[in-house]
């Protein structure tokens, strides 16, 4: 009998010891994985029941679980009674109130098995085992909101990665030229510039929660899944991660507005509110919701697709809510000056596709994180070809741009100010391009041009989309441009707005990025264009006068007066005409001068000498070659001017 006694309480004392080695390896963080634990916690049940299993009788086991659940419960309770709260109650202190926790579910979980359960007292046991855990359950839930709210770090404006914006480039243009797309003339208004940073933006995740209080909050999941009460940790979980991620927005000054809100917004606020959108998108996707994810990861481990299904329920609608955004933005009429914005928008999306893609994958099968993925990917298509649509469209709109008027002064138009800005903004967006254009057929008829540059276009094309579009656009400038010049009334005049404008296109072109899109012979030819318009102006304005310096033979007295004074009066008419009209560009306009003062005053000075070799008064000699030269730099200031000198005596 006593080595009967002996054997038994053998067995106890090692169905202890390994009940107390399985509970502590259970408890371990750092030696086992998630899987491990999920048997030892199965292991950890089993050992439980199997130390109530003896030689005793059944109103004795049942008495063992009895004074194990009151034992517990005071632990449980000291915490209700003192008010205070489980995790501000000492080192080791909250870890012994989950134990406990943990202790009433194995515990109601033997009484569900024992044959006495059926008993009064074994249905009073398990009765008072769940009243326990249900108390115990609610100030988990309770107190896990408020170790969250505790811990949780206050993130700092540089953590938020909103990257800067670059000012928008201005030009002076003339007002006459007053809507984008009127029965006038295109303004100058150059769409909002891209922000370069994007390409230096690096992904960067912090720890939203403070280390030390992950092992807590992933210790109360645990205790709170194994007791069924899954669905409360949960509520509490995501309600809190979902409020935070709206506060989140609010540093990030994001607001939710609707479709209607968005497309009555002026362009101004619109576009202001597009650049945000893309700086809080690049936080939110690269940067947020990878911290949220690997931390919802880290609390949830082990519980198979409970993470992600977590995370997805947390972010799911203020993702929808960045995407609302952006498909009101596409609904919004496609004018040029909304090129830039969306490609910013495409290349921020884009550019965080995949990270979407790995954060909302469907590891629960419950469809959430598919829905999102696919709102994701339509409006990013749908972006792409709003992008593609009004880029391909700005053919169309410098061709139809007209007027019934004549430039002022001959000077550089909007339109050509406008068009040649936004074309160096697209250099910036090149290879987006690129990608959205390359099945598209580019190869048309570009407008008034001729076979040479037809050919010069699709050798372009053959390049790059870009570079063949681009090229074709200045086609179409330049025939919208010789149809304004029809409606000046001067001929010189109508090659001074041709050379302007197309020196400008060529200048800005010449020092810019998109020069690759176009290459060097493109250059060369336009370099001839405008050249030929100076020259072709020069023969026009000053042929007349110049014909009146040659020498002709005439002799007569009564003659070279009436050849001086018709001069006179060309020359004075040719000053107050050409004064008022315009050469915006300072080194252009100053060999214009140059070349008309030589010729004049090489031609004056001869014609002079004759007039006094037939003894005319000086009183007709109004202007020496010096007086000439000297009015020539009054021309081409777009400031009117009249000569009324006396007659010499």
């Amino acid at each position: 009998m006593e080595n009967s006694e002996s054997v038994i309480d053998s067995q106890q004392h090692l169905l202890a010891a390994v009940y107390h080695l399985v509970k502590a390896l259970n408890g371990s963080n750092d030696l086992v994985n998630g899987d491990m634990k999920r048997v030892l916690s199965e292991l950890d049940v089993q050992l439980s029941r199997l130390s109530l299993v003896d030689d005793t009788s059944e109103a004795d086991r049942t008495k063992e679980i009895e004074n194990r659940l009151k034992f517990a419960q005071k632990k449980i309770m000291s915490f209700e009674s003192k008010g205070s709260k489980v995790w501000d109650s000492g080192p080791g202190e909250d870890y012994g109130y989950l134990q406990a926790v943990d202790e009433v579910r194995r515990l109601a979980n033997s009484l569900e098995n024992m044959p006495t359960s059926q008993t009064l007292k074994g249905k009073q046991l398990r009765d008072e085992a769940q009243n326990i855990l249900q108390a115990a359950m609610a100030k988990l839930q309770e107190e896990l909101v408020q170790i969250l709210s505790k811990n949780m770090k206050q993130l700092a404006a540089h953590e938020s990665v909103c990257l800067p914006i670059l000012c928008e480039e201005t030009a002076v243009g003339d007002e006459e030229e007053s809507s984008i797309v009127s029965a006038e003339d295109i303004s100058f208004e150059v769409p909002g510039q891209r922000s370069r940073a994007i390409n230096e933006y690096e992904q960067h995740l912090v720890d939203l929660v403070h280390p030390n209080a992950i092992t807590l909050i992933k210790a109360i999941a645990e205790v709170m899944f194994a007791s069924d009460y899954g669905q409360e940790f949960r509520h509490a979980f995501i309600g809190f991660w979902r409020k935070a991620l709206d506060d989140y927005l609010i540093t990030l000054n994001v607001k939710q507005v609707s479709i209607e809100d968005v497309l009555k917004m002026d362009w101004k606020c619109l576009n202001c509110r597009i650049k945000n959108w893309c700086r809080a998108t690049r936080s939110l996707i690269g940067f947020y919701l990878p911290s949220k994810r690997r931390l919802f990861n880290q609390i949830l481990e082990g519980l198979g697709s409970m993470s992600s299904s977590c995370f997805i329920e947390a972010s799911k609608a203020s993702v929808m809510c960045f995407l609302n955004f952006g498909q009101a933005v596409i609904i919004g009429p496609k004018t040029p000056e909304r090129l830039f914005c969306l490609l910013d928008m495409y290349e921020v999306m884009s550019g965080h596709l995949q990270d979407l893609n790995y954060l909302f994958a469907d590891d629960d099968g419950s469809g959430l994180g598919s829905f999102v993925r696919n709102e994701f990917h339509e409006l990013l298509e749908k972006l792409g070809n709003s992008a593609k649509e009004i880029f391909l469209q700005l053919g169309n709109h410098i061709a139809s741009n007209t007027s019934r008027t004549a430039f002022t002064s001959g000077g550089i138009t909007h339109l050509t100010r406008y068009v040649m800005n936004y074309m160096m903004l697209v250099q910036d967006y090149g290879h987006t391009l690129n990608l959205l254009l390359e099945e598209q057929n580019l190869i048309d008829n570009p407008g008034r041009v001729s076979n040479a540059e037809v050919s010069q276009i699709i050798d372009g094309y053959r390049t790059s989309p870009v570079a063949h579009f681009l090229q074709s656009v200045t086609s179409i400038l330049e025939a919208n441009l010789d149809a304004k010049s029809d409606l000046y009334r001067d001929e010189a005049l109508k090659h001074i707005f041709m050379m302007n404008n197309i020196h400008y296109m060529v200048q800005k072109i010449e020092n810019s990025e998109i020069r690759s899109y176009f290459g060097d012979e493109w250059l060369r030819r336009h370099v001839r264009k405008f050249r030929q318009h100076a020259t072709t102006y020069e023969r026009i304005a000053w042929g007349n006068i110049l014909s009146m310096l040659k020498d002709d033979g005439c002799k007569g007295k009564a003659a070279l007066k009436v050849k001086c004074q018709k001069f006179n009066a060309a020359f004075e008419e040719l000053y107050k005409s050409q004064t008022g009209w315009n050469i915006p560009d300072r080194e252009l306009r100053e060999d214009v001068r140059i070349s008309a003062s030589g010729k004049l005053i090489n031609a004056y000075r001869p014609f002079a000498g004759r007039l006094r070799d037939g003894c005319i008064s000086d009183r007709y000699i109004k202007y020496t070659a010096d007086d000439l030269g000297n009015y020539i730099w009054d021309l081409f200031e777009a400031s009117p001017k009249s000569l009324n000198h006396h007659i010499r005596r």
